[in-house]
């Protein structure tokens, strides 16, 4: 094998994170071989799973770049035919955020893994300070479909960061199956869909086609944003903490009784802000909360539809 280039190494990445994070930090010149599911434009050696290694000795690459369980079998044989491999396998959002920094020290461009850690770190704070005094709301992560299985590794962190709540999994655990009754159980505000391999091509009707008894928010989100350790998971986190609050106030207000309703109602007005604008009119205010007045059976609790106020004065 040849040596690491003391300018460019030529890189394959194996895994679609790996090209994600050397695009990102300012690397993608590096890059002289990619999988099939990745979306720069380089010769590719094949699918996640099924590296043409015929292919990826036409490429003469410096690094081969795998990551992920499933892909230690990979990085073994890789290794046995004498490549020199980077594999990264974080299971919890430090540990995402780490393997920008081990990437880039293994392709030689320390000082861009070290900015697109930081970079990381400071949205992830951002976030947290965006959603931090607003209610938790509960969140059920669907990253496949048949048979459901709820996500796990890193996405209960990023939940958390975007203010919900993922009851099915502790943080760095693997995603697992989940029955529809657990799911029911858990009785979620909001379920999002981020199956494998799909995209944003899965329909949030499918879901609801279930039966399952789930009254909650369905939201479709590019299973890139939330099932990749790389910057693209930061991205999805700052959506999703959008999607998870952007209809606080209706859902909020289903679940308060009358005398909280009008109390933050004449609240609102007295602070001169309302759902549809700092200068929104009492009765413009009062016309949407009379909509959900006497819906909910729910004990009164001041504190936490006041919270809801903060989303009108960001």
């Amino acid at each position: 094998m040849p040596s690491l280039s003391e300018t460019t190494p030529r890189v394959v990445a194996a895994a679609p994170s790996a090209s994600a994070i050397l695009s990102s930090m300012g690397a993608g010149d590096t890059l002289v071989g990619v999988t099939a599911h990745c979306s720069i434009d380089r010769p590719v050696i094949g699918g996640w799973l099924t590296p043409d290694y015929d292919r990826l000795k036409t490429l003469n690459p410096d690094i081969v770049c795998t990551a992920d369980t499933l892909q230690a079998s990979i990085r073994d044989e890789l290794r046995d035919r004498g490549y020199t491999v980077c594999h990264l396998d974080p299971h919890t959002l430090d540990e995402v955020i780490d393997s920008f920094e081990i990437l880039a020290e293994a392709v030689d461009r320390p000082k861009a893994g070290a900015t697109l850690a930081t970079d990381a770190r400071e949205r992830l704070r951002t976030v947290r300070h965006r959603v931090a005094g607003n209610p938790t709301v509960t969140v059920y992560a669907e990253e496949w479909a048949d048979p459901p299985m709820a996500a796990g590794n890193w996405v209960p962190e990023a939940i958390a960061a975007a203010g919900g709540h993922h009851p099915f999994c502790d943080p760095g655990e693997r995603s697992r199956e989940v029955t529809r009754t657990e799911v029911e159980a858990a009785t979620p505000d909001h379920v999002v869909l981020h199956h494998c391999g799909h995209g944003t091509h899965t329909n949030a009707e499918t879901f609801h086609e279930r039966g399952w008894d789930v009254d909650a928010s369905v939201h479709v989100l590019d299973d890139d944003l939330l099932n990749q350790p790389s910057p693209a998971l930061f991205e999805g986190i700052e959506i999703l903490a959008d999607r998870l609050h952007s209809a606080g106030w209706t859902r909020h207000f289903q679940r308060v009784s009358p005398p909280a309703v009008v109390l933050t109602a004449w609240t609102w007005a007295w602070l001169g802000a309302g759902p549809e604008g700092r200068s929104g009119s009492v009765h413009s205010l009062l016309r949407h909360l009379w909509r959900f007045i006497g819906r909910s059976n729910r004990r009164d609790s001041v504190e936490s539809v006041l919270s809801v106020r903060s989303w009108y004065v960001k």
